[in-house]
C-alpha cells in the first residue's frame, strides 16, 4: 500500500515563499519612483482613491516630505528587493485637537493583492503609530464594494463607524466611502500628557 502524504496546496507554498522574502521597513526617497508607479495604477484603475489625475514624482515627494517633517510613519514592503507596496499614516484633520488621530493608507502592486502583504503593512503601521503616541486611527476606504480593504481593516480590529453614501464620482459612477476606526495604545481611556 503506497504511503499517504498530506500535500500543502500550491497556493500556500507560493504565499509562504513570498512571505519569507518579504521585508517591511521605513520608506526612503529612493522608494518614491515605485510608490508613484503603484499609486498611479490605483488612481487610473481603482476606486480606493478618489484622485482622478495621478500625481507625479515631484508631488509624491512633496507629500512624503510633509509626512516625514510631521513625524508620521511611512513604510515600504519589498519582495526580492523591489517595492511592491507601501503604507503611511498622516493627519486625520488639520486642527490641533485632532493631533492624536491619524488616517492610514495602504497601496499594493495589483499582482500582490490577496497575499497577506497589505495586512502585514497595516499591522506594522499600527505598531509604528502606537510607538509615536497616536491614540486613534481612522480608515477612510474608497468604495463600499472594496471588500478586501474592509476585511483587512476588520482583521486588524477596526470597527465600522459609518458610510458616506455616494460622495465620490469616478469612472462614471457614484462611490461611497466607508469609515472604520481603531483605538491605538491606551486609546481614549487616558488623556496624553504631551
Amino acid at each position: 500500500m503506497p504511503e499517504e502524504r498530506t500535500l500543502i496546496p500550491t497556493r500556500r507554498l507560493i504565499i509562504f515563499a513570498l512571505m519569507t522574502s518579504l521585508e517591511i521597513r521605513p520608506a526612503t526617497v529612493a522608494d518614491l519612483p515605485s510608490v508613484t508607479r503603484i499609486y498611479e495604477h490605483a488612481v487610473r484603475h481603482g476606486t480606493a482613491t478618489f484622485e482622478l489625475v495621478p500625481p507625479d514624482l515631484a508631488e509624491m515627494t512633496r507629500r512624503f516630505d510633509a509626512l516625514m517633517d510631521g513625524g508620521f510613519p511611512y513604510l515600504a514592503a519589498l519582495l526580492e528587493g523591489s517595492v511592491v507596496g507601501y503604507a503611511y499614516a498622516g493627519p486625520y484633520r488639520p486642527r490641533p485637537a485632532y493631533r492624536f488621530t491619524v488616517e492610514n493608507s495602504v497601496y499594493l502592486e495589483p499582482a500582490i493583492h490577496r497575499r497577506g502583504i497589505g495586512l502585514q503593512l497595516l499591522q506594522h503601521l499600527i505598531t509604528e503609530c502606537e510607538t509615536r503616541g497616536f491614540r486613534q486611527m481612522i480608515a477612510v476606504i474608497g468604495d463600499s464594494a472594496n471588500a478586501g480593504s474592509i476585511g483587512v481593516h476588520a482583521r486588524c480590529g477596526f470597527q465600522m463607524i459609518g458610510t458616506h453614501p455616494s460622495v465620490g464620482l469616478k469612472f462614471g459612477r457614484w462611490l461611497d466611502t466607508v469609515m472604520m476606526q481603531l483605538p491605538l495604545g491606551e486609546g481614549a481611556t487616558t488623556v496624553p500628557t504631551a
